[in-house]
């Protein structure tokens, strides 16, 4: 049973890995990635839906993404939701499809890149503590002996130690694909 509190808190953290770099994926590196239009919104009938449940996303050249909805009624909440995710982009509507023209990346734009995935970071890392704090209570809950719950505790402070230096590494991978031009 003791193990299960290591076990559980390093699923935890594993999925706060994977969402980061899901997260990750979403910042775009000056092509063009329909990935980076994950998290928009549109508002539909007056219900916040995902943008690639209402339209596909295609990527007719390298710098530009092609938006054909499913429903062209949809067209300018389409185009709503897109300035409301505040990605940078412009999207341009013809009638049918709204096409986004990916502009070059600047070195002020990659450096506010560089500032959004920090923030990711951060946010995974304010999870992983989290992760911490109620593995930690759980194992007090326990009524483990005294020195067991002090190696556990340090146990579990080894692992938090280990996953803030992957989030650390992937940071870095991430900061070097957006400052290189």
């Amino acid at each position: 049973m003791d193990e299960n509190f290591l076990e559980e808190a390093e699923v935890k953290m594993l999925n706060t890995l994977d969402n980061l770099e899901k997260r990750f994926a979403t910042v775009r590196a000056g092509r063009a990635n329909p990935s980076s239009l994950d998290g928009v919104m549109v508002s539909y009938y007056g219900v916040d839906t995902p943008l690639k449940q209402l339209a596909t996303i295609s990527v007719p050249e390298a710098r530009q993404l092609l938006i054909k909805p499913f429903d062209r009624s949809c067209l300018h909440a389409i185009e709503k939701g897109i300035f409301e995710a505040d990605l940078g982009f412009t999207p341009n509507n013809d009638g049918e499809t709204v096409r986004i023209v990916i502009p070059p990346l600047t070195e002020d734009r990659r450096k506010e890149l560089a500032k959004q995935v920090k923030a990711m970071a951060e946010d995974a890392k304010v999870s992983i503590r989290n992760t911490r704090r109620e593995t930690m209570e759980d194992i007090e809950k326990a009524g483990l002996p005294e020195d067991i719950e002090k190696s556990k505790d340090k146990e579990v402070q080894d692992l938090v130690n280990e996953y803030n230096k992957k989030v650390e590494d992937m940071l870095k991978v991430k900061e070097e694909e957006l400052m290189s031009v």
